[in-house]
């Protein structure tokens, strides 16, 4: 299974970075998105931040929202293994199996709850659209989290393949991000080296 899933996540890049001249949406990404992910979570819970799968009762406890909000972070991007166009569709189409694959094999749950975690879970990366309402914090977690992986070096890829328009030019000037516990509940801080980087 996990050789499949790495397959998939090298064909997202074969489709973005190699056909579209796109920053990374591989494994690396996957990797980094779902790291942030699991830190912002923790952050709100600091907040005393209401979390939508316990309050609902689709999760029944932190493990359980852990498991949501990682596998969704992870796999947001698996979609773009076939077009970058309705890649969360796709996405969260292509990962159900999956996520009931793991689920089965990590938690021990009765069907009705292991639906209950696979559809959080597909509804985080169908969410991830720019478009799409999150229904839940935690699926507003893996949109913020894939959103935060641009640190200095890491949105490299189109500048290096030629590409010098705004976007590769803004992302250059990226030099680190932080994330830490504010008022509302959570505090981004992008750091930049040039006012390209606002774009």
């Amino acid at each position: 299974m996990m050789r499949k899933l790495t397959n998939c996540l090298v064909m997202s890049n074969v489709m973005t970075v190699s056909r579209l001249k796109y920053n990374d949406h591989g494994i690396a990404h996957a990797k980094i998105v779902a790291g942030a992910a699991l830190e912002l979570l923790n952050l709100p819970m600091l907040r005393n931040v209401e979390l939508t799968t316990l309050k609902d009762g689709t999760a029944k406890n932190l493990d359980e929202v852990m498991a949501v909000v990682f596998l969704a972070s992870y796999l947001h991007d698996i979609g773009n293994s076939i077009h970058r166009s309705n890649h969360e569709f796709l996405g969260a189409l292509i990962a159900k199996d999956i996520v009931d694959r793991v689920v089965r094999k990590v938690m021990d749950l009765p069907s009705r709850r292991l639906i209950a975690i696979r559809q959080e879970v597909l509804h985080a990366i169908f969410s991830s659209e720019y478009g799409v309402e999150c229904l839940t914090t935690e699926s507003s977690i893996v949109k913020l989290a894939d959103g935060l992986d641009m640190s200095e070096g890491r949105a490299r890829v189109p500048y290096k393949l030629g590409e010098f328009d705004m976007h590769a030019v803004s992302a250059l000037s990226i030099k680190k991000v932080e994330m830490e516990a504010g008022k509302r509940p959570i505090k981004i801080s992008v750091y930049i080296d040039n006012l390209a980087g606002l774009f």
